[in-house]
């Protein structure tokens, strides 16, 4: 009996080991598969994995035009360049209202960028009530103010104007509630490009505000020219854009960095090094970073595309991303400015995310820090149909078809499919949980009680059955009993004596 107890003592000493070097042999097979560090060059920077799982399942984020330039709440976020423009509508209302450029310059709305209502509590409350599960700010506009507390640029929101860390802190009131960050760039255009191109003074549109030697934005004064993009070299520039990007990876880890146009103006060698930066920075804080951009500017397998209000006409295979804005035009808070209704932005954003997009969705701050109620109300609109709808969002996969209908869709930049495309109830949409255990139907609009609908391929391409057999089919968001019916030739659905949704009705085919 004592020899038997030892041999099994000995064997389960042995499998002990084994189940212990299987382990290790295991976690070095995921180590290896994951590069230790990147280095920047297109080689080693696809290695990284473009869109994780985590931002695949977001489906969608907030973010907001907010700066000195919210202060004269007239014409766009262009505020800045516009101003300094020979004629226009912009120069115009700015000589008005503050004076000539040369005794009331961009500079000059700093201090009265006050922010005193901004809270970052409520801020991050109202995302993640709106149904956001990423969120950040425009990190810096083309108009050279930084919105985090800088060592790189003297012009930034800490030392100036709100004398606050509009970023950092807005930045640990997500984080609290287990959010995902991101912060935004678009100061590759403020670079000076047209010092010594006398043919682009008035209209050069590669740098953000225009040049003339006669024109305050010439200014070569130490401090001030940092803000215009006056540098003695386009590459002491180019520095000064990394420099900006790094601080804030380095300095609050977001999740997500996002550039707008023109990042193809930044040499190469300068984007690589700033993609390792940030790659590099998510194996030490242990997370799976992103990188979205607008135009061809990085490879696809490192990096997210973003379309500015627009988006795709058929689902794609690598996961996508659009911005829009909550304005009907405008990215900044504008005097007067109307706002789209919950029921476009909902429906436009079940069309993305059938076709494998993310959303990210702006909204408009006051230079005093209040987001006003009209875009509260919509917000609260989204958030509550996502609170009731949200398992057909979170997580979901497109379908093998996005689904069908007679509304026209666009492809590409402005094209206004992630924005003002107007559906309907004939405009279906289709989803699938990750585990394929459900299929989920969009009515882009409000279907009548009663009505009984051909449901066109469901299944796929040429297909009119459903992806697998169907356990049972419920509304989403009512216990009422939904009738079908599966015919040779079609798949019927009957829809219940119940209240349809307002936004977009949406069923749950629950699969075996």
């Amino acid at each position: 009996m004592v020899e038997i107890n030892g041999k099994n003592m000995k064997l389960n000493k042995v499998l002990t080991l084994f189940v212990l070097l299987a382990v290790i042999t295991a976690c070095m097979k995921n180590d290896n598969q994951k590069p230790k560090r990147f280095v920047p060059n297109w080689q080693s920077l696809n290695q990284h994995e473009a869109a994780p799982e985590w931002f695949v399942d977001a489906k969608l984020g907030i973010y907001f035009h907010w700066g000195p330039y919210s202060v004269p709440a007239f014409g766009s976020a262009w505020y800045p360049r516009n101003m300094y423009m020979e004629k226009g509508k912009v120069r115009k209302f700015h000589e008005k209202n503050f004076g000539s450029i040369d005794e009331f310059g961009y500079e000059d709305f700093i201090p009265l960028f006050t922010a005193e209502h901004f809270d970052p509590e409520d801020w991050a409350d109202l995302f993640q009530m709106a149904g956001a599960r990423f969120a950040g700010p425009v990190a810096q506009h083309h108009d050279g103010f930084a919105m985090w507390n800088s060592e790189v640029n003297p012009w930034n929101a800490k030392d100036m104007g709100p004398r606050r860390d509009i970023l950092g802190e807005l930045f640990q009131s997500l984080e609290k509630r287990k959010m995902k960050t991101i912060a935004t760039f678009h100061h590759a255009r403020l670079g000076q490009r047209n010092v010594d191109k006398p043919e682009n003074w008035k209209t050069g549109y590669n740098s953000h505000y225009p040049y003339h030697p006669d024109l305050p934005t010439a200014t070569t004064d130490p401090q001030l020219r940092k803000l215009f993009g006056n540098f003695e070299t386009i590459e002491e520039f180019n520095q000064y854009w990394l420099d900006q990007v790094n601080e804030v990876v380095g300095k609050y880890n977001p999740d997500i960095i996002w550039f707008d146009s023109w990042l193809n103006l930044i040499p190469e060698y300068k984007r690589m090094e700033m993609a390792a930066h940030h790659f590099n920075n998510g194996l030490n804080q242990n997370k799976d970073v992103v990188i979205a951009h607008k135009q061809s500017d990085m490879p696809l397998e490192c990096s997210v595309l973003d379309y500015e209000q627009g988006g795709r006409r058929d689902i794609h295979p690598l996961p996508w991303m659009t911005d829009i804005t909550l304005g009907q035009s405008r990215w900044m808070y504008v005097e007067g400015h109307k706002y789209k209704t919950a029921d476009l932005l909902i429906r436009n954003m079940i069309d993305v995310w059938s076709k494998n997009g993310v959303v990210l969705l702006n909204v408009s701050p006051r230079a005093d820090g209040v987001i006003n109620q009209e875009q509260r109300s919509v917000l609260k609109e989204i958030g509550d149909w996502l609170k009731v709808h949200g398992e057909a969002v979170y997580g979901a996969r497109p379908h093998n078809i996005f689904g069908y209908g007679t509304a026209h869709t666009g492809e590409g930049h402005l094209a206004g499919q992630s924005s003002t495309v107007a559906y309907t109830a004939d405009d279906i949409r289709f989803t699938i949980a990750k585990d394929k255990k459900a299929m989920f139907v969009f009515f882009l609009g409000k279907p009548k009680a009663g009505e009984r609908i051909q449901m066109r391929t469901i299944g796929g391409y040429h297909r009119n059955i459903p992806p697998s057999l169907i356990k049972n089919i419920r509304l989403i968001g009512s216990d009422a009993n939904v009738k079908w019916e599966l015919t040779s030739e079609s798949f019927f659905l009957t829809m219940p004596d119940a209240e349809m949704n307002e936004l977009a009705t949406v069923f749950k085919f629950e699969l075996e």
